[in-house]
């Protein structure tokens, strides 16, 4: 079963205007089958058999003479040599929406894409299912917790409740978990299979890296720490390695699309701010196998709740952005010396909207606390406020803050 993408909307848009669009994502993410639908009738042609990959590398000049565009290329990381044939067919045609590229090294890709096809290329990051794809709904914009924006959410017929969205964090957003309905067993053998796939065809190649089992501590480190703010010590320590090592290694998990870093909010007027980015592994199935929570039930009675509850959180957010085409998401911490922080900030203009994020469903004004520190910014404006959180409803807080429940993100 298909789930349609929101982000096939900026993909349509996006090829009216550039020769090349990449996109770029994790592994397993649904990137060659969103393209492959949208575009039935193209040509597809992968660069991971080994056959056709010694093709392009031998004869990169007549490769497109054989596969002609419009075409879908695939893990096109693999054969560097074709960015800039590419470049010289686009620049000679001037036609839009000639070449599809994806790959899930990301890393090479965009580095690739900056030295070959800088200006000629739309970029397209895309991440796991999100709950308004997995309920077939149309809505498709950006979260902001307006009253406005809510009211949209509610009168598009959004709903959810408390189980399905718990089940929903275990089992994770890669799109084949979905398409068909299985068992723990499954799910346990999915992001096994993914952990070595990953390591096997992305990490290796790339990292050179020769201690695998130091690289699977680090990986299971950095799902122990999503939510929180990034120790990049911690983690080095974790899996025996120097804090440089650990850098480069958490470098390539964000490039492909496996961890985010969620960015301190400051500016010139802010003095006494955390300037230290918050860790998020941003597949929470991912994650509840790489820590051992099994079922769903061990998940929300055990110590990394909340943890991955805003993980989950932060990563429907930032869905909402990217799909909507936004790969630059206007999302923030915020977190002063005086350990007040605000687990979400989105910046939209001048105005500052915050947001907290709690596992109750009936959390009091007290949450509420640190929104106030906004107030004392130069030249920005706080807007409406919102706690996402298990409740059933939109209820009122105050006059402008909002229970929101985690469902309608």
């Amino acid at each position: 079963m298909y789930y349609p993408r929101h982000i096939e909307a900026v993909l349509q848009r996006m090829e009216r205007r550039k020769s090349v669009l990449v996109l770029t994502g994790a592994r397993q993410v649904g990137k060659s089958t969103m393209l492959k639908t949208v575009h039935s009738g193209m040509g597809y042609i992968a660069l991971d058999s080994p056959l056709v990959r010694q093709s392009a590398l031998d004869a990169p000049s007549i490769f497109f003479e054989m596969h002609k565009p419009p075409i879908i290329v695939d893990e096109i990381q693999k054969a560097g040599l074709l960015f800039e044939y590419i470049k010289v067919y686009v620049d000679e045609s001037g036609e839009k929406g000639q070449f599809y590229l994806s790959g899930s090294q990301s890393f090479r890709l965009m580095q690739g894409v900056s030295e070959s096809l800088a200006g000629r290329a739309g970029v397209i990051k895309m991440l796991g299912l999100s709950l308004r794809e997995l309920d077939f709904s149309g809505f498709r914009e950006p979260f902001l917790p307006t009253l406005e924006k809510i009211e949209g959410r509610c009168k598009a017929g959004i709903s959810g409740d408390y189980q399905t969205t718990v089940e929903r964090i275990h089992a994770g957003f890669f799109p084949e978990l979905h398409e068909v309905k299985g068992d723990l067993c499954d799910w346990r053998d999915y992001y096994s299979s993914y952990l070595q796939t990953y390591i096997e065809k992305d990490i290796k190649d790339v990292l050179r890296v020769h201690d695998e089992s130091a690289f699977v501590k680090f990986v299971r480190a950095c799902a122990s720490l999503t939510g929180q703010i990034l120790n990049v010590t911690t983690l080095a320590e974790a899996c025996g390695k120097d804090v440089t090592t650990a850098r480069r290694w958490l470098s390539v998990l964000e490039s492909s699309g496996l961890v985010y870093l969620l960015q301190p909010y400051h500016n010139n007027y802010l003095k006494r701010l955390v300037k230290t980015p918050k860790l998020y592994f941003l597949d929470t199935g991912f994650a509840c196998w790489l820590l051992g929570w099994n079922t769903p039930e061990q998940l929300v009675n055990g110590a990394m709740w909340g943890h991955i509850f805003e993980t989950f959180v932060v990563g429907e957010v930032l869905k909402s952005y990217y799909n909507d085409g936004l790969s630059d998401a206007p999302l923030f911490y915020y977190r002063n010396k005086d350990k007040r922080e605000i687990d979400l900030v989105i910046k939209e203009g001048g105005v500052l909207y915050p947001v907290e994020i709690k596992t109750t469903g009936d959390p009091d004004k007290r949450v509420l606390s640190a929104f106030d520190v906004l107030d004392n910014i130069p030249g920005i404006e706080r807007g409406t406020g919102a706690v996402i959180c298990m409740t059933k409803n939109v209820l009122p807080l105050t006059g402008s803050e909002y229970m929101v429940p985690a469902w309608l993100i």
